[in-house]
């Protein structure tokens, strides 16, 4: 079985190499994941942050102008010797190419949703039906907007991240693309395990988006657990195993939700790991990926514990070019920290930093006042 490493010294763990593989456009959080749990991990993915390498070994860079995981270059990563046939868990990147995901499962365990499954689930249309079948709302798709300002917003198929998101203007999306009627609302995610028939929910957060002009839906930060309100708990439960089911998933995904009122919108399924391992991985919750590996072979917990408080994850973007520093000392408080020297353009990455509160929005506002006071610093000391 894959769902307990074997227990090696250090000097063991060493020499022998990695046990299992993590990719995903940015694979941190899932390398912690694995730490946490015992598996020694090799890491691919867009970025080789510091703290990445620090957890994985080796930790292997692709690069892509297009910030897009690419065929070529991540089965040449793969093909390396100490990395052949070892188990991959895969992350956000993946979700546009279902048929990379059927490759890469010839000559490996893949330890997630299967390729057929993520294809189903990131289907615009298929989706949308399938929905409409079992009853669950969802803002209506298509491949072309009336161009009534405000309507529709503008989406890549098996997008991720938020970015590529815009309003919608009349006329076709294009191809790759679709539309989705806009719906007003605050967003939600539910992160849960299934084992392909049934789910268990590991808890609810709150979203939050870093707009800017030419990117007004951007992926700013997710705070949690979010208490499910009282109204909500029998139907939320209910609906996510409905879903399990519906598209067989397993492991761990989350549910992207749109609250209005009393109404919830479902707008998409994330069948992966995700951004909120950082929310949730900690005690006295079990190792996630543990719990994801055993939802993978069909066990599921009865239960699992409460989290004291709650923590916020938010990405701190560059507002102008900066210079980072080999010598650039990084907080406690954050995490995927670049790799020195390097300038970050405006409007990238430069990191995610944390929060901690005893409700979801306290959380967020104490990692939005980190925001600051790293991006001041930033301002004074890596300006190019």
């Amino acid at each position: 079985m894959l769902t307990t490493p074997p227990a090696r010294s250090p000097a063991e763990s060493v020499a022998e190499g990695p046990n299992i593989v993590v990719a995903a456009l940015s694979a941190r959080a899932l390398a912690a994941a694995a730490h946490r749990a015992g598996w020694r991990s090799a890491a691919v993915d867009l970025f080789a942050d510091l703290d990445t390498g620090q957890l994985a070994e080796p930790c292997l860079r692709l690069h892509s102008d297009a910030l897009r995981l690419e065929s070529g270059p991540l089965r040449d990563a793969l093909a390396r010797v100490d990395l052949r046939g070892l188990p991959l868990v895969y992350g956000a990147g993946f979700e546009d190419d279902p048929a990379l995901l059927a490759a890469l499962a010839e000559d490996r365990p893949l330890l997630g949703n299967r390729a057929e499954v993520v294809a189903r689930v990131k289907d615009p249309f298929r989706f949308a039906a399938a929905l409409a079948r079992l009853g669950i709302p969802h803002p209506p798709v298509g491949a072309a907007s009336d161009g009534l300002p405000g309507h529709h917003l503008r989406k890549r198929i098996g997008g991720s991240g938020g970015a590529h998101i815009t309003p919608a203007t009349a006329g076709d999306a294009g191809p790759g693309w679709y539309v989705q009627r806009r719906v007003a609302g605050h967003a939600l995610s539910v992160l849960f395990l299934a084992d392909g028939d049934r789910a268990v929910m590991v808890g609810l957060s709150r979203q939050w988006t870093a707009p800017t002009a030419a990117s007004p839906y951007r992926y700013g930060g997710a705070a949690g657990p979010w208490r499910c309100p009282e109204r909500w708990a029998p139907t939320l439960p209910a609906m996510i195993n409905r879903l399990a089911a519906a598209f067989e998933l397993v492991g761990l995904n989350s549910a992207d939700f749109l609250v209005t009122g009393s109404d919830v919108h479902l707008l998409e399924i994330n069948p992966r790991p995700g951004a909120t391992l950082d929310v949730f991985d900690r005690p006295p919750l079990p190792p996630l990926l543990g719990l994801h590996l055993d939802a993978c072979a069909g066990r599921l917990p009865d239960r699992l514990p409460a989290l004291p408080g709650c923590r916020a994850a938010a990405v701190l973007y560059a507002d102008a070019p900066l210079r980072i520093e080999a010598c650039r000392h990084w907080p406690a408080w954050t995490a995927d920290r670049p790799a020195a020297p390097l300038i970050i353009g405006r409007g990238e990455p430069v990191c995610t930093v944390f929060g901690d509160g005893p409700s979801a929005g306290a959380a967020r506002r104490h990692a939005e006042r980190r925001q600051r006071e790293l991006a001041a610093l930033a301002a004074m000391e890596m300006q190019p």
